[in-house]
């Protein structure tokens, strides 16, 4: 029988490289083409119970083949759910709590003709844990799937986090992904739209603040004819905090009269940040369109007049649009326990004081650390 695998000491480290590689290696000069990680090294022990079945083996996740590689031994488990038509599910939610190093393994099959939400949430986490999600989720035709991916880490915390998704025909996914904090943070994503008229819409939204670092790779590949891919990312840059983004639309020959569009506007509150943003539109087919773009820059002289003469400084203000993404957070967590885990991050960010009043004014109640 195979090995069990499980997480070693923190002090027993491998080196991961490519992660979070773009499909077209460009912009080299920058050094915007991946990312590295020390994590743990996994030892094998035991006996091994579950694995996910094979057709999610060739499921591609944005965050690289090395890091998958390492999520799904460092699990030494995996979960399995498959939803049917017809069938009532519950929201599937993957909670990672990174108290020492958690890692999770998930495959999500969502038969023709069902629906499925599915919440991933990665939170909490000891001093220099790492912590890691592996979602894969496979959609057969006419599929509905809503997922919602949470990262909430602390500020001396790594995480990876990867989805890979493949879409049948008519399948139609809606993404909400919210990078919250952590020290050090990946998140890959990659869409395969290969069904005729697949949909898939991405409204992702972070916050990076102190000295964190936020490394994003967003893929989507669209090879079915009439197939339609929306990204919209906002997010908020402060102190001294460093964010890569990346974004990748593939329209794929074949994709007759396929669309997508790719959209960044970063709101840079602190002097010391950096920000690279890398929109890409690759395109081997006639009769398509595509199109991207990005906008970054402070609150305007007129904005803050504006928001002056009601009472708002600046300081505040920035805090302003950073509680509105927790808000948010909170309003989509449909879990209690993951509603906990983002007022939670709140209350560290902004304060108890404003996390009590998100809680409030959305109706719901908070649990005391």
């Amino acid at each position: 029988m195979a090995n069990t695998i499980i997480t070693a000491d923190q002090t027993d480290t491998t080196a991961l490289g490519h992660i979070n590689v773009p499909p077209a290696q460009t912009w080299n000069y920058l050094r915007i083409n991946d990312i590295a990680f020390d994590v743990p090294t996994p030892h094998f022990v035991g006996d091994v119970y579950a694995r996910l079945p094979q057709l999610f083996d060739k499921v591609e996740c944005g965050i690289g083949e090395d890091a998958v590689t390492w999520m799904a031994h460092a699990a030494g488990d995996a979960r399995y759910v498959e939803v049917r038509a017809g069938e009532p599910h519950d929201p599937i939610v993957i909670d990672v709590d990174a108290a020492g190093c958690d890692v999770s393994d998930t495959g999500v099959l969502v038969r023709s003709g069902a629906q499925a939400t599915i919440v991933a949430c990665s939170h909490g986490g000891a001093a220099g844990a790492t912590s890691a999600s592996l979602l894969r989720v496979i959609a057969e035709r006419e599929a509905q799937v809503t997922i919602i991916e949470l990262v909430a880490c602390n500020e001396d915390q790594q995480h990876l986090d990867a989805v890979g998704i493949e879409a049948a025909e008519d399948a139609h996914i809606e993404m909400r992904q919210y990078a919250l904090g952590g020290g050090k943070v990946a998140l890959g994503l990659c869409c395969n739209l290969a069904g005729n008229a697949s949909r898939f819409s991405l409204d992702s939204r972070y916050l990076a603040s102190g000295t964190d670092v936020l490394d994003v790779n967003h893929v989507i590949r669209q090879r079915g004819r009439n197939t339609r891919a929306d990204i919209v990312t906002t997010g908020i840059l402060a102190d001294s905090a460093r964010k890569t983004m990346r974004e990748t639309i593939d329209l794929i020959h074949g994709a007759k009269f396929a669309e997508g569009s790719e959209i960044e506007t970063v709101l840079v509150t602190g002097d010391d940040v950096v920000n690279k943003t890398l929109p890409v539109i690759l395109c081997d087919e006639e009769d398509v369109a595509g199109n991207h773009g990005a906008s970054i820059g402070a609150i305007s002289p007129e904005q803050l007049g504006f928001l002056g003469s009601r009472g708002l400084g600046e300081e505040e203000a920035e805090r302003l649009f950073a509680r509105a993404l927790f808000d948010d957070a909170v309003i989509h967590a449909v879990d209690d326990d993951v509603r906990q885990a983002v007022l939670a991050r709140a209350a560290a960010v902004l304060g108890a004081d404003v996390a009590r009043d998100i809680a409030e004014v959305l109706g719901y109640d908070i649990r005391e650390a």
